[in-house]
C-alpha cells in the first residue's frame, strides 16, 4: 500500500500546490518552434540516468567499430556535423544551456531493427537496419537530426513527467528510481525510443513528432544537407510500414500522407537555414 493513501487532505492539497508551483517555474520554449513546454524533472537528472542506461545498452549491444566500417564512420560524420550546427545555433540564440551537459556520442549497432534514438546528454544510437531506408548521407542526416531534435526539445522530459505521474504517482525522479527502479528504467528507455511501450505510457504525440520533424529539417539544413530529402525518407518509411510488422522507429512515430504533406509545407522555412 502506498504511503500516499495515508496522506491527509491538507497535505495532499499542499503537494498539489507545490506541483503547480513547479509547473509554473518549469516553463521554457522549444528551439526553432518557440512552443512553450513544461518539464517537471531537472534535465541534469535525466542526463545522469541516461549515462547508466546508455552504458547498459552498449554492453548488451556492442557498437560497430569505426575502423574499417564505412557505415559506422558515416554515422560519426553526420552526427558530428549536426551536433556542431546545433551547438552553434543554440549559442547564437542564447539557448546553449539546452546542450550544456551534452557529451556527444554517435554509435552504430548491428541490428535488423529499423530504429534510432538520442538520449539526454547527446547519446545517439543508429541501428544498422535503418540504413537501407535512409539510403544515403542526407537521408541519415534527417533521421539523426529528427532524433537529436527530440532530445534538444526535451520531449522525453515531458513524456517522463507524464508517465511518472501516471505509473508511479510521483514526479520526483529520484523517489521513483528508489521505489520502483525497474518500472522507472522501462519508462525512461521507452520515453527516448530505446524500449517498447510500457503500460499507459503514450507514444510520441503528433505534436512532438511534428516538432522533431521541423527541428530535424533545420538541423540537417544548417549542416549542409538538403532538407528536401526529408519527405522522401518518410515515404520510404511508410512503404516499409506496409509489411506485416512495422519498423520499430514507426511504432512510436506516426507517419502518413498528412505528415509528409506537413513536412513538405515546412520545406520553405527549412530551406532558409540550408548551407550547401
Amino acid at each position: 500500500m502506498y504511503r500516499m493513501k495515508l496522506v491527509s487532505g491538507n497535505v495532499f492539497l499542499a503537494c498539489a500546490f507545490l506541483s503547480l508551483l513547479l509547473t509554473l517555474s518549469s516553463c521554457s520554449k522549444v528551439p526553432v518552434t518557440g512552443r512553450k513546454q513544461v518539464n517537471l524533472i531537472p534535465e541534469s537528472q535525466l542526463v545522469e540516468m541516461s549515462l547508466t542506461n546508455y552504458g547498459d545498452f552498449l554492453k548488451e549491444n556492442p557498437p560497430v567499430s569505426v575502423s574499417g566500417n564505412a557505415d559506422a564512420a558515416l554515422v560519426q560524420k553526420v552526427g558530428k556535423k549536426i551536433s556542431a550546427s546545433v551547438e552553434q545555433f543554440l549559442k547564437d540564440h542564447k539557448m546553449g544551456d539546452r546542450v550544456a551537459d551534452f557529451k556527444w556520442e554517435f554509435n552504430l549497432v548491428n541490428s535488423e531493427t529499423v530504429n534510432a534514438w538520442c538520449m539526454p546528454g547527446g547519446k545517439v544510437v543508429v541501428y544498422s537496419g535503418l540504413l537501407p531506408v535512409t539510403k544515403d548521407e542526407a537521408g541519415l542526416a534527417f533521421v539523426m537530426g529528427h532524433e537529436i531534435g527530440h532530445a534538444v526539445a526535451r520531449h522525453g522530459n515531458e513524456r517522463m513527467s507524464q508517465a511518472l505521474m501516471a505509473q508511479t504517482g510521483a514526479v520526483a525522479l529520484d523517489v521513483a528510481t528508489q521505489n520502483k527502479p525497474e518500472e522507472t528504467r522501462a519508462i525512461f528507455m521507452s520515453a527516448y525510443g530505446a524500449g517498447a511501450t510500457v503500460g499507459a505510457l503514450l507514444p510520441f504525440s503528433r505534436l512532438h513528432e511534428s516538432e522533431a520533424d521541423k527541428l530535424g529539417m533545420v538541423f540537417m539544413a544548417m549542416s549542409g544537407y538538403d532538407p528536401a530529402e526529408a519527405p522522401i525518407v518518410w515515404q520510404r518509411m511508410i512503404d516499409l510500414n506496409k509489411g506485416e510488422k512495422p519498423p520499430e522507429i514507426m511504432s512510436t512515430h506516426p507517419a502518413d500522407e498528412r505528415r509528409i504533406n506537413d513536412i513538405k509545407a515546412y520545406l520553405p522555412e527549412a530551406m532558409k537555414y540550408y548551407k550547401p
